[in-house]
């Protein structure tokens, strides 16, 4: 999901773009009942608000990039890493003109760590009397490379307490869930709307939230489901995705604990009705993996989610 390629030519002169967003601003209280209610307007007593937090609506979603800098007769490679999250990247050439090629043993791959930035590589420029020219491609998968899934708990069925939903497509039925970031992940019907919880705590690393279309239309909502996406302390990471137009509560950055609401589902990308696709994942060495995952039924025994079956969040 995170795998990104891109080209560049040294010498050409890059743009930044830049974009404004608007914002909308959130009130947290207690209910009647006093469990916690969150909304985009106030309570009819002020003095019952415990938080209010401007959100800024739309995507924020993280990117790497590779860049060149010629510092005294050598060209550098320095990547950038926007993402609260290690990232693996690696690095090929397409053509070098006046310029030392690195060592063919080179393994060409780095990790680097979260908001972090590195000099990948420094290749001479050589006196050829041509002008150096570095035609390069890049890609990258978030996540440090062959971690191993390990929670510490059995995941929380991402939902409200006492509140069950079916379960409509799960390990091995592979309907949609075709590739391996998805033959292990869990879909879950429910209506729009429905608050969803962090299955497990971590750090909110990427956020889609701006998009309000649904359908079967690979071309048209392949892409376009709102995600968030949590980090977790073994390296993996959960995909919460198809969540509901501007209802994400949580930014990168974050982080969340076991339990914490963070958006409400919906019925956005590539999809047939409403649900939650619900998937944890890990990065094989440049591709996305995905993984079983047991969630706490009653009792605290664990329950391995099957198509047909009903889950209940305790």
């Amino acid at each position: 999901m995170q795998n990104r390629r891109a080209l560049s030519l040294f010498a050409v002169m890059l743009l930044t773009a830049t974009c404004v967003a608007s914002a909308q601003t959130l009130y947290k209280y207690r209910g009647e009942n006093g469990e916690w209610m969150y909304s985009d307007k106030p309570p009819p007593d002020p003095q019952a608000v415990d938080e209010v937090r401007n959100l800024v609506t739309g995507s924020r979603r993280g990117r790497v990039t590779v860049e060149t800098r010629a510092v005294g007769g050598q060209l550098e490679f320095i990547a950038r890493n926007q993402f609260h999250a290690p990232v693996e990247v690696a690095l090929r050439f397409k053509k070098l003109a006046s310029i030392q090629y690195p060592n063919p043993d080179a393994d060409l791959v780095w990790v680097l760590p979260a908001q972090g930035s590195e000099t990948l590589l420094s290749l001479d420029i050589l006196a050829t009397g041509g002008a150096p020219v570095a035609e390069y491609e890049y890609e990258y998968m978030v996540g440090r490379p062959n971690v191993r899934h390990q929670p510490d708990a059995l995941y929380r069925v991402p939902v409200a307490i006492a509140t069950d939903y079916p379960i409509t497509q799960a390990y091995p039925d592979t309907i949609t869930h075709r590739t391996k970031d998805s033959f292990h992940a869990v879909d879950i019907a429910m209506p729009i709307g429905t608050d969803i919880f962090a299955a497990r705590g971590g750090i909110v690393f990427d956020v889609s939230s701006d998009n309000y279309k649904g359908g079967t239309d690979p071309e048209q909502h392949g892409n376009a489901a709102n995600v968030v996406q949590i980090l977790h302390d073994d390296g993996t990471f959960a995909i919460y995705a198809h969540l509901n137009w501007n209802s994400i509560r949580v930014r990168p950055g974050d982080r969340v604990v076991r339990g914490q609401f963070i958006a409400e589902s919906g019925n956005t990308g590539f999809t047939t009705g409403p649900h939650l696709h619900f998937a944890v994942v890990r990065n094989t060495g440049l591709e996305l993996e995905s993984v079983p995952v047991r969630f706490e039924g009653a009792d605290s025994r664990a329950v391995v989610p099957s198509t047909g079956n009903v889950l209940t969040a305790y």
